[in-house]
């Protein structure tokens, strides 16, 4: 479209929408029924038959406002203010229900439209839905109390243009340092964009600004149980209750921090309470399922799960936590469905990417590995489209750490941290079988299994500093006051103390702490750390068809999980050079092929004396929160480490990259 075909149709929109403005419905209908016949372009098609259908509402002409609409929607089913057009439309029509489910429809793409809040709450009040009153309530509350820039910010950010949206909502907070809602939208971008240190530092400070503002609590509460701080989450959301008890959303998050802090069964009996309030969401169900799954209750996790996509037939996260359990098989009924509603045009990405691995694992399960990979090839390119990850930065991460954490740094500064000897870190790839590791040593009597502890993440991020263009860490590890590395361990076994029971040791099973392997030397330095280690080819490809929770961005792409494992490879080898035997590498293959020698290796590196409930780790009760978790309460088995072999005519660009 040329410059002048562009003047010419905004000139057209503004006349149609003075028409509009001054109650000249009927020559706006005319002009715009003129232009739609002079006009190929998309987008402007969607703009003329949006005018077109608030001129014919206004002029009663009720049944044509609808046809136009909907015309409309089939060229862009996600319209925020189509659906909004349509729910005023159906409310004149007398048509309540859908009125409703089209204003549902029009916030869920769109939360910042005001008019749908306000329609929305007088609906929800007619059928005393007193909990959708209240979160209406608050959010309509909310967007009328921003200033006009904020508005804005608010809009663009539904419209997916993140960067403008900081540009604008940064340049308000100069003017207006101290306020609380730009602060909260600044944190909601950074969210987005995965900055979280700055979106915890933005929410703590709006929180000390003003303690009572709910949302910003809420959102505080989010990103803790995102990032895994179950402890101070479980703080935010008592207060969040005690302000608003009957909550429903509120009562969830309660119940997610307290699967997190372990205290599993409370969890469970706070999603029945919730399921017995509403049974139908199907995100209640799902999350059910979730933590039933870690206690081992794998068959009401099943029968959670498959509620959950009853009452919401193309949710994808149900279908995928199906096919997570490892040990499900789906139905030819269920496969139909997940294919069919995988083509839905209006499907949300994130459910087109969870249905994509889920059908891979479907037909997997089938030996119909040809159509296993199309899905699993897809469901990655979609997800490495969404996540904009650059391999080339974690290599220099790992170029920076062998860089600056020297043997020089290590005899200077290696025994200044915290003499405590806690913790046993299991490292390595993800799908390396550090689940298995951990069962093995969680079953002896002196050690506790935690999780996927966020804390060394966390404190190198810190570490970074706020400029991500210009990272302080590792090189400022030679340079920090020397009483910092006590107080940092010291600072570790504080935090994750909420994870642990009774035993003398626990576990830290964070995959990505490779990195850091450095920087827990040096706050830490008697503890222990074991490197999880599977063949090149099989814990690649188990990763690339692993759709991960958060914090794995490197694994949807072929030639990125390798270039990783050799980046792995890399820093632990150096690990070995200047700190020697800090770390104990475990294969995979050797645990399979002689378990017996290799719990021993391991109980003898972690100083702890022989018990056969090692060697039975699958008899061990204990909560268990990875894709692994039902692998690890069998027996050993063999069987999955050649799996990949099925699919190797498809990995070429994997094994180029590993010189296979």
């Amino acid at each position: 479209m040329d410059k002048n075909t562009s003047l010419s149709i905004a000139a057209h929109l503004k006349s149609i929408q003075q028409l509009i403005q001054t109650a000249k419905f009927h020559d706006a209908i005319t002009q715009s029924k003129l232009q739609l016949t002079q006009t190929s372009d998309q987008q402007h098609q969607i703009q003329l038959w949006y005018l077109l259908a608030i001129a014919q509402r206004y002029s009663k002409d009720l049944t044509s406002a609808l046809i136009s609409i909907d015309t409309l929607l089939q060229l862009n089913q996600q319209h925020s203010r189509a659906n909004q057009e349509q729910g005023y439309i159906n409310l004149a029509l007398g048509d309540v229900a859908q009125a409703k489910m089209s204003f549902e429809t029009a916030v869920k793409h769109n939360p910042s439209l005001v008019a749908s809040w306000q329609e929305l709450i007088e609906l929800y009040r007619q059928e005393n839905q007193l909990e959708h009153v209240q979160k209406a309530a608050n959010q309509l509350a909310r967007l009328k109390n921003l200033p006009p820039a904020l508005l804005a910010v608010t809009e663009l950010m539904h419209e997916g243009q993140l960067l403008k949206a900081e540009q604008i909502c940064r340049n308000f907070l100069q003017k207006n340092q101290r306020h609380v809602d730009g602060m909260c939208l600044l944190a909601e971008i950074g969210i987005e964009l995965k900055i979280y240190d700055d979106a915890e530092f933005l929410l703590a400070s709006a929180l000390e600004l003003a303690p009572n503002h709910i949302h910003a609590r809420s959102q505080y509460l989010n990103l803790l149980l995102r990032l895994g701080k179950y402890k101070a989450a479980n703080q935010q959301v008592d207060q969040l209750l005690n302000v608003q008890p009957d909550n429903l959303s509120f009562k969830v998050a309660k119940a997610n921090a307290l699967t997190g802090l372990g205290q599993v069964a409370q969890a469970i009996t706070l999603f029945d309470q919730a399921i017995a309030q509403d049974d139908q969401v199907a995100g209640f169900y799902l999350q059910l399922g979730h933590a039933l799954k870690a206690t081992g209750r794998i068959d009401d996790a099943v029968k959670a799960y498959q509620n959950a996509y009853q009452i919401s037939p193309s949710y994808g996260d149900a279908f995928w936590s199906l096919a997570n359990t490892k040990t499900y098989r789906f139905s030819d009924n269920e496969i139909a469905q997940m294919q069919t509603q995988q083509q839905g045009d209006d499907l949300p990405l994130t459910d087109k990417i969870q249905l994509n691995f889920a059908i891979g694992k479907a037909f997997e399960d089938r030996q119909q590995y040809a159509q296993a990979f199309a899905a699993y090839q897809q469901g990655n390119q979609l997800q490495q489209a969404h996540n904009g990850f650059d391999i080339a930065k974690i290599e220099q991460q790992v170029e920076d750490q062998i860089k600056y954490c020297t043997a020089e740094l290590f005899e200077s500064r290696g025994n200044l941290g915290l003499s405590d000897a806690d913790p046993i870190f299991i490292v390595g790839l993800p799908r390396a079988g550090s689940t298995l590791l951990e069962q093995i040593l969680a079953s002896h009597s002196q050690v506790d299994g935690t999780m996927e502890l966020h804390n060394i993440l966390g404190l190198a991020s810190r570490l970074r500093g706020r400029n991500p263009k210009q990272s302080q860490y590792p090189k400022n590890l030679s340079e920090l006051n020397q009483d910092y590395f006590k107080r940092f361990g010291q600072q570790f076994i504080d935090e994750t103390r909420v994870f642990r029971e009774d035993a003398p040791l626990f576990i830290d099973k964070m995959p990505n702490n490779f990195l850091h392997i450095g920087l827990i030397k040096l706050i830490l330095p008697n503890a222990k750390i074991i490197d999880a280690r599977r063949s090149p080819m099989a814990c690649c490809f188990s990763g690339f068809k692993q759709l991960f929770a958060e914090g794995q961005d490197f694994s949807y792409n072929l030639e990125d999980i390798g270039r990783y494992y050799q980046a792995y490879l890399k820093l632990m080898a150096h690990w070995q050079k200047v700190i020697p035997g800090f770390v104990l590498t475990v294969s995979h293959e050797d645990v399979v092929d002689d378990l017996a020698q290799q719990v021993q290796a391991m109980l003898d590196f972690c100083d702890l004396p022989f018990e056969q409930s090692c060697i039975d780790f699958h008899k061990t009760k204990r909560t268990i929160k990875t894709p692994s978790s039902e692998q690890v309460r069998q027996p050993i088995y063999k069987s999955a480490t050649e799996q990949w072999r099925h699919f190797e005519p498809y990995l070429a660009p994997l094994k180029k990259v590993l010189n296979i």
